[in-house]
């Protein structure tokens, strides 16, 4: 078993609230064992930089309630830098690392799974509001992002209905619709469209109008982001991609709710939630998950417990391979969203 004497940790991909609450969890448990702990800043990019400094139980004290990430964060992905594999290795030799704590989505992960079978010892952490990572049954930060968008939405339901108006609500979520299905049904939206299931703006435009018709004369639809749909085209916004070759959304709403004051002669406006959704402080939930997961993953560490991942599953918090986690990703079953479905009009 290697032994340890100095831990690395990084903050990967988009920020999320609870992330500062598992930096603290990690750096209390890591200092219990005797060893050092190294903050690397902004992501893979501080590991390619070797940009890092001590972490001290005096400097964590009080970030629990923070949003955001101390460490700072970047969607850097080093297989896309000419021997960035190498030199992300490398570095962490320089610094003294022995084991890395990343903490982040799919990406970052997928980045940690990869420099594993390099020689590089890696725990993961997951984080991500879409709540699309496999091998947990939730990640930290995603409750908060929908309460957010669930408290954004009360509020679209009273100026909508004082103006007789229609509003889409665009909320994040790429591939998977976890927000958006469990925050329209929280905020008890009249439509959900996602991801994973291809909807019908002509059956939405129906209900609309149906809505109007008895007097109704409002309505809340709630759309991800990568929402696609069974009878209209919706273009991309962009082709700009990041360094993990995602298409960069945004824009759905807009495009949304022109067709939809077109079909149905409703006046309809757009809201883009945006990254209001990852701001602020965590509820206390994910600042309890974050900091079971932190502690978790320093307890991997020194069991040797290398290439795994810190996962909620049922009550427990236990380790899964990384490889696992990253192999694909976690999205709306159909019979959860039948569930959603079942409150549209």
């Amino acid at each position: 078993m290697t032994e340890v004497k100095k831990i690395g940790i990084l903050t990967g991909g988009g920020d999320c609230p609870g992330l500062n609450a598992v930096i603290r969890a990690v750096v209390y448990q890591a200092t219990g064992y005797g060893w050092e702990v190294l903050g690397v800043r902004y992501g893979w990019k501080g590991m390619l930089n070797a940009d890092a400094a001590p972490l001290t139980r005096h400097d964590v004290e009080e970030i629990l309630p923070r949003g955001g990430t101390i460490l700072k964060t970047s969607r850097t992905n080093p297989f896309k830098v000419e021997g960035g594999p190498q030199k992300v290795i490398d570095n962490a030799k320089k610094m003294g690392i022995d084991c890395l704590v990343a903490v982040g989505g799919e990406d970052t992960l997928g980045v940690a799974n990869k420099l594993t079978k390099m020689g590089l010892n890696c725990v993961g952490v997951p984080k991500t509001i879409d709540n699309d990572l496999g091998a947990t049954d939730y990640t930290f930060g995603y409750q908060t992002a929908v309460q957010i968008a669930t408290d954004a939405m009360d509020r679209l339901h009273t100026t909508a209905r004082s103006h007789d108006r229609v509003i889409v609500c665009e909320i994040m979520g790429r591939h998977a619709g976890w927000m958006a299905t469990d925050a329209g049904t929280a905020a008890s939206a009249h439509w959900i469209f996602i991801p994973e299931v291809k909807g019908s703006l002509n059956d939405c435009c129906d209900m609309i109008k149906k809505r109007y018709q008895r007097g109704d004369r409002y309505a809340i639809i709630a759309v991800s982001e990568g929402a696609e749909f069974s009878d209209f085209n919706v273009a991309e916004a962009s082709k700009e991609t990041d360094a993990f070759g995602h298409v960069k959304l945004g824009g759905v709403a807009k495009t949304l709710a022109k067709e939809i004051e077109k079909r149905t002669g409703c006046e309809t406006r757009e809201v883009v939630l945006g990254h209001t959704q990852r701001g602020g402080s965590p509820l206390a939930y994910d600042r309890i998950l974050g900091t079971r997961l932190g502690r978790k993953a320093a307890e991997m560490i020194q069991c040797g417990q290398f290439a795994m991942m810190a996962s909620l599953r049922g009550e427990r918090v236990e380790p899964v391979p990384i490889e696992e986690a990253v192999k694909e990703l976690k999205t709306v079953p159909q019979t959860y969203f039948q569930m959603a479905s079942t409150f549209f009009g």
